[in-house]
Formats: structure tokens, C-alpha cells, sequence
């Protein structure tokens, strides 16, 4: 463990929460370049365990893009280790969606792991980090991993994290407020706020008693939020991707594949994330239309594809300037100034760029 007068080096790694949600969906993009993988296609097709309760119709794209209404578990999370894979699998292989797959969007904040996991277990027969590690990793020598090995540990940062569910959405009074008096997006709002869609995806309860800190959180796979990395790593991976997806004499993926990936393909309003309008391409976030003024969210410019991850790290490529981009940090600020920092980052790295 470090403690927290001890200084970062170049080897000191921190889990980068959902930014790992950009790394699994670069696997993802990977095997559609390979052509192992069509987002057209039912789920069952590649995982016919999960088609029951409700969800036999669910499409792949439904997955990639919060579009599935999987985003909690219906029964809680699963009581076992992180490192039990199964066990979250089979939860949510049995369960029924909260909504109708490919009727609305809502934030998979933790559930996506084992939803975009099993599929590409399904397809390859590989885990995602082992997939992440084989293919990217060690062929681009990435000092990013998703599920530590226990010579690791002693290079993680320890992270700070504030418990979502215990957030209480602004202007909660907006549910006695009745609709012919709001706007659509107003309208929406309430409605996210009435549903407690948030709460569903956020549950904190199985973190508080699974330390995000614990050897069995940093050895587990969950390839939603729990890679651990350096922003050198990630900047390289999303700068080699951002010009021609190739290195080493390695050609990694179809560079056109990668650009259909990183184009809007939903928008919301999303159900989880109180209705706001967050544009998501295949797993990535792509350009948001968000007041750069504000820092509860971060900056996407055009042509750029990545995530941020709720303690405030965010990674993305941009296929227009043709660079990649990554700050990470273990210690989560308050909601409103969450991006703050790379947000200021980002600001000044595009204004050298005008």
C-alpha cells in the first residue's frame, strides 16, 4: 500500500475507474475488426445463457451503448469476492431487465464488466484482461492492466472515493412539480428522479464491504472499473489508435471500424445519469455537447472517443489531431468540480492545438 506522503514515480499505477470502460470497448473493436463479432446480432448468438427473462431480444449494440437495462442487479450484487466471475455472470444471466433492452439509455456504472466481459469470453475464450494483455499490453509494452498481478500491489495508488448512492439528485422537489408544467428535458429529469434509476446503478454497499483498495478488488477483473494503469500507457494506447491503429509493424485494428465505433450511436436521455443527453459510440464516450465552463463532466471534442471515470480520471484519442490524452489521480473531488482538473488540462492542450 502506498501511504500518503510517499511521491509517485513512473511505475506508480491507480485504478482508473470507467476509464477501463474505453480499454474493454477498444477489445470489443478489435474482434468486430476481426470480423468475430457483428453488433447486429442478438446476444444470444454468442451467449445464449443470457437470453431469458425478458431479455432474448437484446442486440449487441443494446450492450455497447447503456441501451440493454441491465444496469444493476435486480437482487443486489451477488454476496462473494470480486474475483468471483461467475457468480456475477449467472446474477445477471437469470434476472430481468429494469427496462425494456433497446428502449432507453441508462448508465451500466458497474454492471457493463460482466456484460461486455462474458461476451467477449463467449467470442474468444479469453478473459477480457488476458485478451487486453495479449493483444495490446505486451505487443505495445503498456503498463496497463485489468486484474493486477499480486507483484503489482505494491505499486497501486490508493484511491479516495465518495459513496454515489448517498447523492441526492438537485432539485429533488421537481417530482411533485406536475409535467404539463415542464419541458421535455425537464420532463425527463423527473422522471429519472422518480424511477431512482441511479441508485439501481450506483449501490455502494457491496464497495464499502469489498474495499476498492483490497488485494481482491485490484486482482479481480472488472473490466468497468477496475483498470490500473499509468496516463503514460494510456495516452500512448489512445495515440497509436488515433492515427493508424498500427505499431511495431503491428496492424492492431481496421482504422475505419474504429471511426464507426467512435460516431454517436445513442444519446439518451439517460435513465441512470438524471436524463442528461451523453452521447456513447461502441463503449466509448464520444463528443458531449456539455458547457465546457462546467466540470461535473469532462470535455469531448469532435472525433475524439475515451471515457472518464468517476474519481475523475479521463482518457480519449482524437482521430482529427490524431493524439492521444490521459490524466488519471486517486483522489476524487466533489461532484461539480469532479473534471476539473482535466478539464483545465484539456483546455490548454487544445488551445496549443488552434
Amino acid at each position: 500500500m502506498k501511504k500518503k506522503d510517499q511521491k509517485w514515480t513512473d511505475e506508480t499505477i491507480v485504478n482508473v475507474w470507467s476509464v477501463t470502460k474505453a480499454v474493454t470497448g477498444i477489445c470489443i473493436v478489435k474482434l468486430i475488426s476481426d470480423c468475430k463479432l457483428d453488433v447486429n446480432n442478438l446476444v444470444t448468438d454468442y451467449w445464449p445463457e443470457y437470453g431469458n427473462n425478458g431479455k432474448e431480444n437484446t442486440t449487441v449494440i443494446d450492450l455497447l451503448t447503456h441501451r440493454a437495462g441491465m444496469f444493476g442487479f435486480q437482487n443486489d450484487y451477488p454476496k462473494t469476492s470480486w474475483n468471483d466471475w461467475n457468480a456475477y455472470v449467472k446474477a445477471l444471466e437469470e434476472q430481468k431487465p429494469f427496462r425494456s433492452p433497446g428502449s432507453s439509455q441508462g448508465y451500466h456504472a458497474v454492471t457493463f464488466a460482466w456484460l461486455i466481459g462474458e461476451l467477449i469470453r463467449k467470442i474468444d475464450g479469453r478473459t477480457v484482461g488476458d485478451y487486453f494483455k495479449e493483444e495490446f499490453s505486451v505487443p505495445l509494452n503498456l503498463d496497463f492492466h485489468i486484474g493486477l498481478d499480486e507483484t503489482d500491489l505494491n505499486r497501486c495508488a490508493d484511491i479516495t472515493y465518495k459513496r454515489l448512492d448517498n447523492l441526492k439528485p438537485p432539485f429533488d422537489f421537481i417530482k411533485y412539480i406536475p409535467s404539463f408544467l415542464l419541458n421535455n428535458d425537464l420532463k425527463n429529469y423527473k422522471e429519472t428522479v422518480i424511477s431512482k434509476d441511479f441508485l439501481k446503478a450506483f449501490n455502494s454497499d457491496h464497495f464499502d464491504k469489498n474495499d476498492p483498495n483490497s488485494v481482491d478488488w485490484r486482482t479481480a477483473e472488472v473490466p468497468s472499473a477496475n483498470g490500473h494503469g499509468t496516463a503514460n500507457s494510456l495516452s500512448k494506447l489512445f495515440g497509436i489508435l488515433s492515427n493508424e491503429c498500427e505499431a511495431n509493424n503491428i496492424k492492431l485494428i481496421n482504422k475505419q471500424i474504429l471511426i464507426d465505433a467512435s460516431k454517436i450511436h445513442s444519446k439518451g436521455p439517460d435513465t441512470v445519469l438524471f436524463g442528461s443527453k451523453l452521447n456513447f459510440g461502441y463503449c466509448f464516450m464520444v463528443e458531449q455537447s456539455f458547457n465546457e465552463r462546467l466540470n461535473f463532466a469532462p470535455i469531448f471534442k469532435p472525433e475524439t472517443f475515451g471515457h472518464a471515470g468517476i474519481g475523475g480520471s479521463v482518457a480519449f484519442g482524437d482521430l482529427k489531431n490524431k493524439i492521444g490524452y490521459a490524466f488519471i489521480c486517486n483522489r476524487q473531488q466533489k461532484t461539480s468540480n469532479l473534471y476539473k482538473t482535466s478539464n483545465l488540462i484539456t483546455k490548454a492542450l487544445y488551445k496549443l492545438l488552434d
